[in-house]
């Protein structure tokens, strides 16, 4: 982890688990939170598994202008929606993640560019991510035609071992052809290598030119853990597993509890390069 004592020049954060409550709603004080930040002089961005149209209703209130990282970094957006950057699956490990998915009893989902694919409709956690997204999914009978420009595969069980061990199980077979990690106990998202929210810090890092020791990041998934790694000051919240906080430098309060605000309000803006004093 990197040192914690520089001036906090960016932060970072997830959304799920993070920036919303779990009924997904953005609160007044998150919002104010990210305006105090602005007046601060700190830049604000965030990062998630959702695809970017499932961000797109946090543009407007919170007024982003930095690039919104989807899929984990598998696919960096303006805020137009118009494409930046985009990593995608080697076309030729698709269905053997999918088998492996199937192995461990787990549904596959396939993103492939806008759109979101799932075998049954029906299905575990399908009504609550299209409540999150906003847009429904299409209905694949198999992976024919869906193995090229895939961002991101996801694994989906109720059966929360199974993912767990459906994790395990990514990294030993595929090593560092993929990034596979959890974005919620229920899920394992499979991504290109370098679509995680480490290479997301990085990225930022290097577009601003602001050094990694004045990042902030927060998130409460063990997907969070690799920016963690690449960030001055890392911020796990309350509701994070003891493993999540454990990589972390500091702990908030849970996502029930204003812990995003509340983490802003502790942590960051004392530490911001200049603050802003309205007159008066």
């Amino acid at each position: 982890m990197k040192s914690s004592d520089s001036s906090i020049k960016l932060v970072l954060a997830d959304v799920d688990g993070t920036l919303v409550t779990p009924d997904k709603v953005l609160t007044d004080r998150a919002v104010d939170a990210v305006r105090k930040l602005g007046e601060a002089g700190i830049l604000f961005a965030i990062t998630s598994g959702r695809p970017p149209r499932g961000m797109s209703m946090l543009i407007e209130p919170l007024n982003l202008t930095t690039p919104i990282a989807a899929f984990n970094g598998g696919l960096i957006v303006n805020r137009d929606m118009s494409v930046i950057e985009q990593r995608v699956l080697p076309e030729d490990l698709v269905k053997p993640v999918s088998e492996l998915f199937g192995s461990f009893s787990l549904d596959t989902w396939v993103y492939q560019g806008a759109d979101w694919y799932v075998p049954d409709p029906n299905g575990s956690h399908v009504a609550r991510e299209t409540a999150t997204v906003k847009f429904e999914p299409k209905v694949m009978t198999g992976l024919d035609g869906l193995t090229s420009n895939i961002a991101k595969l996801v694994g989906v069980s109720d059966d929360l071992d199974a993912v767990a061990r459906a994790s395990t199980a990514a990294h030993d077979k595929f090593g560092d052809h993929v990034t596979a990690s959890r974005s919620q106990p229920y899920y394992l998202d499979v991504t290109h290598p370098d679509a995680n929210k480490g290479a997301v810090a990085r990225y930022l890092s290097q577009r601003y030119s602001i050094p990694e020791e004045s990042i902030a990041t927060i998130g409460d998934m063990p997907n969070d853990v690799l920016m963690f790694a690449r960030s001055g000051l890392s911020i796990a919240m309350g509701n994070a597993s003891g493993e999540v906080q454990h990589a972390a430098r500091r702990v908030t309060t849970a996502n029930t509890d204003e812990g995003f605000a509340n983490a802003m309000e502790r942590f960051v803006l004392p530490r911001a390069l200049f603050r802003f004093t309205p007159f008066g």
